[in-house]
């Protein structure tokens, strides 16, 4: 029986996010998952929050808050669960479409990130692209990370974890009249992305189930 080990950015589990996996695999599979945030208490919590607009990543703990987390902070928790982690999988699935490819792993791991920019590199040569994404303060790094794929990028804010507001988001890319739009976040869901689909009438791309699908290949 193949094992695949979840990491996400923030606690476990993430009942918002495996269910997606295992409908997609269909198969008989272990799943074991860690969260970077897992051994922190209340108080912990406090000292890993984003206090700049720079570095930023969202994520949802186990109780169903959104937090926001100063990246800096963030790699070397990621890194302690991933090094437990791999110990018991025979591969990992990083639950973020943020960069964190400076972890190491000696398992085969998965990192969104990579695995959604090239995707979209192989579908068009430098489209009119739209994003999605759950946080303003992204917005500087979502055009670096975006940059080499589109030279014409537009950008809406509406968060999976704090009731977005995802139609007006996909009519404000409609009126830039975008190639496709990519939903830039783990934690976006079908619904999201059906949403955004009939509101602007234009390809929306939802990262975890091509994720997903990529990961099947391997079971």
């Amino acid at each position: 029986m193949n094992k695949v080990g979840f990491l996400t950015i923030g606690q476990s589990p993430r009942s918002d996010i495996i269910p997606t996996f295992t409908e997609i695999f269909n198969k008989d599979i272990k799943i074991v998952e860690r969260g970077a945030l897992d051994s922190l208490n209340e108080a912990e919590l406090l000292t890993v929050l984003a206090r700049n607009e720079k570095n930023t990543s969202i994520s949802r703990l186990r109780d169903g808050r959104s937090i926001i987390i100063d990246r800096r902070k963030l790699l070397p928790l990621l890194q302690m669960e991933l090094s437990k982690l791999e110990q018991e999988v025979d591969m990992v699935v990083v639950l973020s479409t943020d960069d964190f490819s400076k972890l190491t792993c000696e398992k085969t791991i998965f990192y969104p990130n990579r695995i959604v920019t090239q995707m979209i590199s192989a579908m068009a040569d430098q489209p009119k692209l739209g994003l999605i994404i759950p946080l303003e303060e992204q917005r500087e790094t979502m055009l670096e990370k975006w940059k080499d794929i589109s030279e014409d990028i537009t950008i809406a804010v509406a968060s999976p974890f704090d009731y977005g507001n995802f139609e007006e988001a996909a009519r404000y890319l409609r009126d830039y009249r975008v190639d496709l739009i990519v939903l830039d976040c783990m934690g976006y869901n079908e619904e999201h992305r059906q949403l955004v689909r009939k509101e602007s009438g234009i390809l929306t791309i939802l990262p975890r189930t091509l994720v997903a699908g990529i990961v099947l290949e391997y079971l």
